[in-house]
């Protein structure tokens, strides 16, 4: 469907350009009546607007033979030409209006299709991050925000995204959230989140939902709600202010990491039927002797969590490794291990 957007191109083309007919057309009638029989500058607005448009009220009308005959003379190629461009003007606006219900059915189409994919309920500052992130790992995602204004700033960086209020239930279904593998809320008020995450998990019972807690006491309530995880950013930017004054150097470790200055990267691999470290000892594995790669902690099926893992350590499956290490060689590992 790459032909659409220069189909608005050429509607928003013919828009301006019947436009500026119909605007020439009268001021050139306009400008020969002000010459010709010396009417005010109003008065031959009034007159050029009125024949071009057949209404003859009959109170103005040229007096002299030269102003006559450049009435028929405009009659004839004026009017012509502004009811063809108010023609054109039309069947611009309704072109236009097609092609912006083409476009919505479209993208209903599209996200209908979508599955395991990931919905970002709110626009702002925190949203444009986590779609960012999205689009960085080419992972296939649906934008929620009730804002039009920004809306239209996001169908630039965003290809699914919808006008519409994350906290009803009918809006969460068009998102194709009993399909979709996460949900992130991060709406600006947390009775909004709570009532988001409430109403998801009520649809999905195996939904990954990350909710944003504005005030501290909102943590608890999104938990029993049904959030899996929940972030708040008051706490973690103070966190994180402390441990710049505190112990820089971790700061900075740390600060390198997430900006990837230090080309590190964390990821979850999970251990699968198939995998070939499945039943074996870190150390037998080629994630540190070949690969370089520190694996951090491994959560066991049952939620267990084991931080810095010994060599003796065994891989079961269903287990879930996080590892650190340089993003060249956990590629490799992501590929052996599928």
């Amino acid at each position: 469907m790459k032909f659409l957007p220069s189909l608005s191109k050429i509607i928003r083309r013919r828009l301006l350009y019947a436009s500026a007919a119909i605007v020439l057309a009268i001021s050139f009638g306009a400008t020969g009546f002000y010459i010709i029989e010396g009417f005010s500058v109003l008065d031959s607005f009034y007159l050029a607007t009125e024949t071009v448009t057949t209404v003859g009220y009959g109170d103005i009308a040229p007096k002299t033979p030269a102003g006559r005959i450049f009435a028929i003379a405009f009659m004839l190629i004026g009017g012509g030409t502004v009811l063809y461009s108010l023609t054109v003007l039309a069947q611009a606006v309704i072109q236009s209006e097609m092609f912006e219900a083409f476009g919505k059915q479209k993208k209903t189409r599209e996200m209908e299709k979508l599955e395991n994919h990931y919905i970002v309920c709110g626009g702002g500052r925190v949203g444009r991050r986590i779609v960012r992130a999205l689009q960085k790992e080419k992972i296939p995602f649906v934008m929620m925000e009730r804002d039009e204004k920004k809306v239209a700033e996001l169908e630039d960086e965003c290809t699914h995204v919808l006008i519409a209020d994350a906290t009803l239930e009918e809006n969460l279904i068009r998102a194709g959230v009993e399909r979709a593998k996460g949900l992130a809320t991060c709406l600006a008020d947390d009775a909004d989140n709570v009532y988001v995450v409430l109403t998801a998990r009520g649809l999905n019972e195996k939904l990954h939902i990350v909710a944003r807690a504005i005030e501290e006491q909102a943590e608890p309530k999104l938990i029993r709600a049904g959030a899996s995880r929940v972030v708040s950013p008051i706490i973690i930017g103070s966190q994180s202010m402390a441990r710049a004054l505190l112990k820089p150097a971790i700061a900075d470790f740390m600060d390198s990491i997430v900006a990837e200055t230090l080309d590190l990267v964390f990821e979850e691999v999970a251990i699968r039927f198939r995998s070939p470290y499945v039943n074996k000892c870190l150390r037998e594995t080629n994630i540190s002797r070949e690969l370089n790669l520190i694996v951090v902690a491994i959560r066991r099926k049952n939620g267990e969590l084991f931080f810095h893992p010994v060599g003796e350590t065994q891989i079961e499956e269903g287990d879930l490794l996080i590892v650190v290490g340089k993003a060249e060689s956990m590629q490799k590992l992501v590929e052996s291990n599928k």
